[in-house]
């Protein structure tokens, strides 16, 4: 097996002076350039002592010189800890406690923060957006390490820590062969080539920017269009010469806006994909009928990479994510029995394949609860795989709602609400209920100008919702609060409206 690492190395070395990186406004960076600093980092790496199985935290903001510092550990045999450039002073003093990292990268605003860091177990350099710090100050003079670690399908390459939002975050453990299998099944499902160039307006420090976009790129040798934001116009101005854009639903909402986005504004482009959130059908709808594209929505989580995309040939279905990646197998199981169920029927997701996790870092007994004895991932997502085969994703189990001993899938809900006149988006939570134990509320986002009243929205859910699905309250707000990756953030509104029913 090839590494990520040791790909790259292969298409620096087929794309030697083609464009890997280019910014707006900034020179390109080439295939041999990014593969010299590579080499350059990695020098460094080895004498700062971080050996092969050693972690090496990253918080600094999106660069290349971030992507080759990736690589770099990658090609000493390091594991590589990405964080949340918005985790704050005590947020990392948990990661730092918890993955115990021999070298922990800052930003050079941040150094006078984190001085207190260094001593024998760990070290502290520097990397800012515009390539300096103390770390590019050290590859500048190091002579470049060309030879690669040798590392298999299970040695270990990265901890992605998750958010945290019921208890102390995870630090998912993903392999080399996690995430080689996953870019080689989406190379193919996708027909990602080196002829593409790649709209990178992802973070970094997610699955979705790094794992999949940014690992796509630097394995086919594609270029990547590499923007530190996104801004709609710009977007917009860049696909003429583009030809995929990887993004989240709020990616997509965005674009939708501007009277710019036209079939011939699109005209270059390929493929659109959407993922990390789920994407609202009526934008699918609107973005089709606008481009005459359709956007393909996949599913993954950081556990596993990617699981399921829709066809790359074939219907894109709104509402869905598509079919389960090759060498990828998914069922849906009894939340309750664990029994697998039968096609049409909702339950947890679980997976099983090359792109699944190893487990959770120093949390043996947390890896085994979410594994069942035939080696299958148990997601926490709610889904169903439909007569036309297609997965569906319902909700987290965490969020299913319990009210009076029914079941109540939020997704069912929110899509009735979605569709009534007014309403942009909608969120739905259980919150505690003295008599129901839980009672299904309803947060609604009105449309620019619109006006919901709560009232009539309860009323007009009467006739197509059961009683016991309809929610007791309805409130309206603004926005719904979403984490960097697009995601409604629940959690939040349960702890935000938890007295409603005191």
């Amino acid at each position: 097996m090839q590494t990520i690492e040791q790909n790259f190395t292969k298409a620096a070395a087929t794309h030697g002076d083609k464009a890997l990186f280019e910014r707006p406004g900034q020179p390109d960076i080439s295939f041999a350039a990014m593969q010299d600093l590579v080499g350059r980092l990695a020098r460094v790496l080895g004498d700062l002592d971080v050996a092969p199985g050693d972690r090496v935290a990253v918080q600094v903001e999106k660069s290349p010189e971030a992507i080759a510092l990736y690589l770099a550990v990658l090609r000493v045999g390091a594991i590589f800890l990405p964080l949340n450039t918005a985790y704050t002073g005590p947020e990392i003093d948990y990661f730092i406690g918890d993955a115990a990292p021999r070298l922990f990268v800052c930003d050079p605003a941040q150094e006078r923060t984190h001085a207190h860091r260094p001593g024998d177990a760990l070290t502290v350099q520097t990397l800012g957006a515009a390539g300096d710090g103390t770390l590019m100050d050290r590859a500048a003079g190091a002579a470049p390490r060309a030879d690669s670690h040798a590392a298999g399908p299970d040695d270990r390459a990265a901890i992605l820590y998750t958010s945290g939002t019921t208890g102390r975050s995870k630090g998912a453990v993903l392999t080399h062969g996690n995430l080689v299998s996953n870019t080689e099944a989406l190379l193919d499902h996708w027909r990602f080539t080196e002829n593409d160039r790649l709209i990178h307006a992802l973070p970094i420090f997610h699955t979705h920017g790094l794992f999949v976009a940014a690992n796509m790129a630097l394995t086919a040798g594609a270029t990547m269009i590499f923007l530190t934001r996104f801004d709609a116009e710009e977007v917009i101005d860049l696909m003429a010469d583009a030809t995929v854009l990887m993004g989240v639903p709020t990616f997509y909402t965005r674009l939708l806006k501007s009277d710019r986005l036209t079939q011939k504004a699109t005209a270059n482009m390929r493929l659109f994909v959407s993922g990390s959130a789920p994407l609202l059908s009526e934008d699918h709808r609107a973005f089709q009928e606008r481009t005459g594209m359709a956007i393909l929505e996949r599913y993954g989580m950081t556990e596993t990479c990617m699981i399921a995309s829709n066809p790359y040939d074939g219907d894109r279905i709104p509402g869905a994510v598509g079919m389960a990646l090759p060498g990828v197998t998914v069922r849906i199981a009894d939340r309750d029995s664990a029994a697998v169920l039968p096609q049409g029927e909702i339950g947890l997701i679980e997976v099983k394949g090359p792109n699944v996790f190893e487990g959770y870092w120093n949390m043996p007994e947390k890896t085994a609860s979410e594994f069942r004895e035939d080696g299958f991932f148990i997601t926490g997502d709610l889904g169903m795989i439909g007569e036309d085969g297609y997965l569906r994703i319902v909700g987290r189990d965490k969020d299913l709602v319990i009210s009076g001993g029914y079941n109540v899938y939020p997704k069912e809900v929110e899509e009735a609400i979605d569709a009534l006149p007014g309403v942009l988006e909608s969120a739905v939570i259980g919150l505690p209920h003295p008599d129901l134990g839980e009672a299904v509320t309803a947060i609604v986002v009105p449309r620019a100008g619109a006006t919901v009243d709560p009232d009539a929205i309860r009323a007009l859910l009467a006739d197509g919702l059961a009683r016991f699905k309809q929610p007791k309250r309805v409130f309206v707000a603004d926005a719904l609060p979403r984490n960097v990756m697009g995601k409604v953030q629940k959690a939040q509104l349960r702890k935000e409206y938890a007295d409603t029913y005191a």
